[in-house]
């Protein structure tokens, strides 16, 4: 990690604390600003799980709602971007669940984006590295919607640690702190979640 990006990131921690401890102390203006910065981190967590637009923006509400019953007595034991992935995680899971369990999973929505992600059309899968002609793109195109439609039918485990690694771009040691697993672990899922990709797409 770059000086830049690790200042970047120590800064965002430090905003994150002082927010806490302003609601804390009456200023709800702080969990807005809460919200406006983590939002669409916890959007990009539900969607990875629940694979559709409407159920994480459900999800992504729920978490806030949480949040804020909560946060009075958030005694700071994680950062609170970790605490808040968790969080996401749990309840996305839960929808998911439900959803399976009432056979009521909603098809998935290949063009949907997925908000704050740093890739161009939202949607980072990992794809073999290629520079593709004009003529290229379209076959191009169509292997990123085959493999985003392929990921969200990979068993969970798998899905969720690749989901967090590709598209939210966690660190082994976040996703690893996330799903409360050891680190070989995360990267074994991730590998498998990767090599089950390439298979089912022939690559």
């Amino acid at each position: 990690m770059s000086t830049a990006i690790a200042e970047e990131k120590q800064r965002n921690i430090l905003e994150d604390r002082d927010l806490v401890e302003r609601f804390k102390q009456g200023d709800h203006g702080a969990f807005g600003r809460l919200v406006e910065k983590h939002s669409a981190k916890a959007y990009q967590i539900a969607y990875g799980v629940v694979a559709n637009r409407e159920d994480a923006e459900e999800v992504t509400q729920d978490v806030f709602v949480r949040i804020h019953r909560a946060l009075p007595k958030f005694r700071g034991d994680a950062e609170f971007t970790t605490w808040m992935y968790r969080i996401a995680m749990n309840l996305a899971r839960n929808k998911y669940r439900w959803n399976k369990s009432r056979g009521s999973q909603r098809n998935i929505s290949i063009d949907a984006p997925l908000p704050g992600s740093d890739s161009e059309d939202g949607r980072h899968i990992d794809l073999p590295e290629t520079n593709p002609t004009p003529d290229e793109q379209s076959r191009v195109d169509e292997l990123e919607q085959q493999a985003l439609a392929e990921l969200y039918k990979l068993p969970e485990l798998y899905r969720e640690a690749l989901v967090l690694r590709n598209v939210k771009e966690l660190s082994y040691e976040e996703i690893s702190s996330l799903l409360g697993c050891k680190l070989g672990t995360v990267k074994s899922r991730i590998a498998r979640a990767r090599d089950e990709l390439r298979k089912r797409l022939e690559l």
